[in-house]
């Protein structure tokens, strides 16, 4: 990463600059500044609260991070929901440039596993121990891009803002140089939570499903005429289902095909015995698990399959959508030409012997 991508200047803007000697090398990555050893959890010797706290530091930097190489490095721009709620507590999400202007392109969306990570991330504890390419959705957001398709990455877990917090951790959030503002992140302040957070929810966002609704509602179901798919990860599979259950129309009629990773979802209790709905997730969805067998071998399940399931070539959830995302994009483009040319049938050529009565 360039300087001015750096992880260290985030760092460089707290007082932990001797606790978090890290960045990102140019393999993406995350090791110290000085040794090039992975991340070391059990920094204070003995003292596991001061361990966690520095954790939930680099967890905050690592968001601010991730949300700047979305904007940077892909482009996207940031939407805060509601729009009209610029003066209480409000989420967002990202988006490419045009996702709701093309009509000419496909559109993918990103929705997580629930966690303490943000949009961009897939897990927080695979980008801290295997990388940008493995733990971070900014692979997937390039390939994606560089096939033309438009992008909508959710950000399901921003569900509160916690009021003590809050100020110290909008001194890392502002991208202000000046010597004042380096400081506004404490030490002492991370390191002293002993009391109860206080937590208020955030309006269209106090959950993963109205987060999701919420931007299919007011963002997705907008876009006329767009082929959508979606790349769901653990609990973000449960919060798609919901979705087709609460939006069934809309969402049968858009999206052209899903790819579940290691899904959290359940048939039958989210879509019950709905024929329409078992019928439509069996030709419209894949689902890829952990599995010890090669990529995109068939898995094996005690569960009735309601639709196919294929091995996501390896069995730890954290690096499933990386393993797989390469098998999920062949996926998509097949499905894609599925739905084209079911949309336009071949028409027989007339010849002048096929007019002869």
């Amino acid at each position: 990463m360039t300087q001015e991508l750096s992880f260290q200047r985030f760092v460089e803007q707290s007082d932990l600059l001797e606790e978090l000697k890290y960045d990102f090398n140019e393999k993406a990555e995350f090791r110290h500044i000085e040794t090039q050893r992975p991340f070391v959890f059990n920094y204070y010797k003995n003292v596991p609260e001061r361990n966690s706290k520095r954790y939930q530091a680099l967890s905050h930097l690592l968001q601010q991070y991730i949300y700047e190489l979305l904007e940077k490095v892909c482009k996207l721009q940031k939407v805060y929901i509601p729009p009209e709620a610029d003066k209480e507590p409000r989420s967002f999400f990202f988006m490419s440039e045009r996702a709701l202007t093309n009509h000419h392109s496909a559109l993918l969306v990103l929705l997580q596993d629930h966690g303490v990570f943000r949009a961009g991330q897939w897990s927080q504890q695979a980008i801290i121990h295997h990388g940008l390419q493995h733990g971070s959705q900014i692979p997937c957001i390039q390939m994606a891009l560089q096939a033309h398709h438009d992008v909508i990455v959710l950000n399901p877990n921003d569900n509160f803002v916690d009021l003590k917090m809050e100020k110290e951790w909008k001194g890392l959030s502002t991208q202000n140089t000046e010597c004042s503002s380096l400081k506004m992140f404490q030490t002492e302040s991370l390191f002293s939570l002993q009391k109860p957070l206080q937590c208020i929810p955030k309006r269209c966002s106090n959950t993963a499903e109205q987060h999701l609704a919420y931007v299919w509602d007011y963002f997705i179901s907008k876009t006329e005429g767009k082929d959508v798919a979606f790349i769901v990860h653990g609990y973000g599979g449960l919060v798609f289902m919901d979705l087709l259950v609460r939006r069934k129309s809309e969402v049968m009629s858009k999206v052209y095909a899903v790819a579940l990773i290691d899904s959290q979802h359940h048939v039958g209790h989210q879509l019950g015995s709905d024929v329409q709905l078992l019928t439509w997730i069996k030709h419209h969805c894949r689902e890829w698990v952990t599995s010890p067998k090669p990529l995109n071998k068939p898995a094996v399940t005690v569960l009735k399959k309601q639709f196919p399931m294929v091995s996501a070539g390896t069995e730890k959830h954290d690096l499933a959508p990386s393993s797989s995302l390469q098998s999920i994009f062949k996926y998509f483009k097949k499905a894609l030409k599925a739905k084209m040319n079911i949309m336009s049938p071949h028409v027989p050529i007339v010849t002048r012997s096929s007019t002869k009565i």
